[in-house]
């Protein structure tokens, strides 16, 4: 594990160099706890005696999609309160009569369900979060459920209103109680972030408004607005996310009882959407194909720059947090971070 180590270590030291991110958070695991980990660069590139260490949060953006929402509806999926081809209107009765309602679970779950890819919710809606949820619900569907895979962010919003209709509580209490809590995951939770943790997080995209980076506060628009939701708002550090990636390998792992086990893994661990591209599970995403191979590796991105991935059948998970959007929304040069950090994880040393 040096070898990996030090290779991983001059990966994201070279991304610090190339002001791809001000610094990273990484860990590499299998079922009994962590192989390696390191943390590389600055904290805030303005304060240069702030590094990053292995407890910075970050804004974990889509990472929100897999820790929150996926695992709730997982705990409601083996309680046997709902069924993947149950359409949402079973469930939600304010989408009933609607397009959407008609719109099954596991459609939402593997981005097929046609839902509009991308919409200013202010805009749409005004500010009112149950004006936001009405609107969202009976909206018209962009093509028919089932026709392609489209990742957009409204079928974790949804989710999450599903869950939080079944079970008559809060999606951030939900996942606390039935996962996070259980996991050990004691620094993961929804932002704003207390007061006391703010110099804790890494800051974010610059803000015209205030003139300051956003820190400790989510960075997406639509996850500010709503507060609690299933697009985005998790914050957490590299340390729970291996709590998190662990139980997946090793459900005994876990310190009390977790809402979802290897059922709910195993599920959506495989592929749901036949002939179509790109090939979903349940919100998990296989490894494109660009290395032989690597169709068992699974994984999940969050626009901010985290990043995690899991593989059973090699019994290892890795997790990369950095805070790229600091610099920039340019996709191209975390990938490439990314993809060469994923084949140094997953290449059998």
């Amino acid at each position: 594990m040096d070898s990996l180590a030090t290779r991983i270590g001059d990966l994201v030291e070279g991304g610090v160099g190339r002001r791809v991110f001000p610094g990273a958070v990484w860990a590499v695991g299998g079922p009994d706890g962590v192989l390696a980990r390191g943390a590389t660069g600055l904290l805030d590139p303005a304060d240069a005696a702030r590094p990053m260490r292995a407890d910075t949060l970050f804004d974990l953006a889509s990472l929100t999609k897999v820790i929150a929402v996926w695992a709730a509806v997982g705990t409601l999926w083996e309680n046997e309160q709902i069924d993947l081809d149950d359409p949402l209107a079973k469930h939600l009765p304010d989408a009933a009569g609607f397009p959407l309602g008609g719109v099954t679970i596991r459609q939402f779950l593997t981005h097929t369900s046609g839902v509009p890819l991308r919409a200013n919710l202010r805009a749409s809606y005004g500010m009112d979060p149950e004006a936001v949820r009405l609107g969202v619900l009976r909206e018209a569907l962009r093509r028919p459920a089932g026709e392609a895979v489209e990742y957009t962010d409204r079928s974790a919003l949804i989710l999450g209103y599903l869950v939080e209709q079944l079970a008559d509580r809060r999606l951030d209490d939900v996942a606390r109680d039935t996962v996070w809590t259980p996991l050990g995951m004691s620094a993961t939770r929804y932002g704003p972030v207390p007061d006391e943790l703010v110099q804790q997080c890494a800051p974010t995209e610059f803000d015209e408004e205030t003139g300051t980076h956003v820190r400790g506060s989510v960075h997406d628009f639509s996850g500010r607005l709503l507060g609690i939701c299933g697009i985005s708002g998790t914050f957490s550090h590299a340390t729970d996310l291996g709590h998190f990636l662990r139980y997946l390998l090793n459900p005994e792992a876990a310190v009390g009882p977790v809402g979802f086990g290897r059922r709910w893994i195993r599920e959506s661990l495989r592929l749901h959407t036949a002939a179509l591209d790109p090939a979903r599970g349940l919100f998990w995403q296989p490894s494109p194909k660009t290395v032989t191979g690597e169709e068992d590796i699974w994984l999940h991105y969050g626009f901010t720059g985290t990043g995690m991935w899991v593989s059973q059948e090699r019994e290892r998970w890795a997790v990369l947090l950095t805070n790229k959007v600091y610099y920039s929304r340019d996709r191209g040069p975390i990938a490439e971070v990314r993809n060469e950090f994923r084949r140094l994880v997953f290449s059998g040393s």
